[in-house]
């Protein structure tokens, strides 16, 4: 062994193994801290977006009014997740930006936050904005009450006045704002309505002589509105409307309806109206005494609880019957012949309401002539003829003549 370290060419290859081998170690733990760099070792920083964080506004509001802030700001927030989780759950920071050093004018201000952790850093969009300060003005204005769609108000339904409390409202804002207001209103959409609108809270609006939003803090925000819904009504007489013709040997006895009618609209358009027609009833399609439904003819802008009417035509028909014998009212010992008309008969036109014509026969009628206390001779004596009550009866002659022997 002292023989081989004694050999200058032992102690070389040692001297090269081990200068291998230490490069080997070098090399491997140069690349063992290289993989350890690229895996994290403990929490890392994390972002958060924030969008619509409302932008509050530090001012002595009793003097001062200021326009130009945005509502609402974006802002991202860095910091370990652990941190930033409950911060963004809870939003308990502060993005504001403070006026109470400026005086009136126009000004570039930063948009500042507090309550977030030293930990946190935010950055804010947009950074910086350009705000007015003015001096704070109030003055009270009425409440006016605009009706929409009142053309769609069901028809026979009328609205009255307003009610709005409180009447007034006061608006605060700059001088300049204050003067471009010309109306402050409250909207009631009427669209089929049919029932009060009572203390229904509204919104007010304000607005400068174009119609444009106007903004300014309103107080109160809020009003409430009754407005009466009415129905008027009026009574007026109600004509019944016929065209055409009836058939041959029919003829109206009568037409029996209400004699008024009620009716719906507006005040003003009642106060035109006196009288309702139906549409006309075609009479050469009554052919019998029946109930019949018509339509009503209403004037625009009205309605009645129903769109029709019904009413009882009454027809009277003629109806004839021949040959009917002449009878007579005599003495049991008076002899007589009726000479004229020879056949002894004659004929009758009946007329009546229609079901009792129907029901009507020949036998009865009955035609007769009374010779009492007639002389011998010739005689013109006068045709009598009854029948059903509520028939008229109408010989084809008035009278005959007899002879008395």
């Amino acid at each position: 062994m002292d023989k081989l370290f004694q050999s200058k060419w032992f102690i070389r290859i040692i001297s090269l193994l081990f200068a291998i081998i230490l490069y080997l170690f070098v090399a491997v733990e140069t690349n063992v801290h290289q993989d350890d760099s690229r895996i994290p070792i403990g929490p890392t920083d994390d972002l958060q977006v924030l969008e619509d964080v409302p932008l509050g506004i530090k001012i002595d509001a009793d003097q001062y009014v200021v326009s130009g802030v945005p509502e609402y700001v974006t802002v991202t927030l860095e910091g370990r997740t652990s941190i930033l989780t409950p911060i963004v759950r809870q939003l308990n920071f502060n993005v504001f930006v403070d006026l109470r050093d400026l005086s009136e004018g126009e000004h570039v201000v930063e948009v500042e936050y507090e309550n977030l952790p030293d930990n946190v850093t935010a950055y804010i969009e947009p950074k910086t904005i350009e705000v007015t300060i003015e001096r704070r003005t109030t003055k009270e204005f009425p409440v006016e009450v605009e009706i929409i769609n009142e053309a769609q108000l069901p028809t026979g339904y009328e609205i009255g006045t307003p009610e709005v409390n409180p009447e007034t409202v006061t608006l605060v804002s700059s001088e300049e704002v204050i003067e471009q207001v010309a109306m402050v209103k409250v909207f009631i959409d009427v669209a089929d309505l049919r029932e009060p609108i009572r203390n229904r809270e509204l919104p007010v609006s304000v607005y400068d002589a174009q119609g444009n939003d106007l903004n300014v803090r309103i107080e109160p925000e809020s009003v409430t509105v009754s407005l009466p819904v009415e129905r008027p009504s009026k009574k007026v007489s109600l004509s019944i409307e016929t065209e055409g013709s009836l058939q041959k040997d029919l003829e109206i006895d009568s037409i029996v309806a209400m004699e008024e009618i009620e009716i719906f609209g507006k005040r003003a358009v009642l106060e035109q109206i006196d009288e309702v027609k139906t549409k006309p009833l075609d009479l050469s399609e009554v052919t019998k005494s029946d109930t019949y439904k018509l339509d009503l003819d209403l004037p625009e802008g009205t309605i009645a609880n129903n769109d029709f009417v019904e009413i009882q035509v009454n027809i009277n028909k003629k109806k004839e019957f021949k040959n009917i014998t002449i009878d007579s009212e005599a003495d049991d010992e008076l002899e007589y012949s009726i000479v004229e008309p020879e056949d002894g008969v004659l004929n009758v036109q009946a007329f009546g309401l229609d079901h009792q014509i129907n029901r009507l026969k020949k036998a009865d009628i009955k035609a007769f002539v009374t010779l009492n206390d007639l002389t011998e001779g010739r005689h013109k004596v006068n045709v009598n003829v009854e029948g059903p009550e509520g028939i008229t009866l109408e010989p084809n002659i008035e009278s005959v003549t007899v002879m008395v022997q």
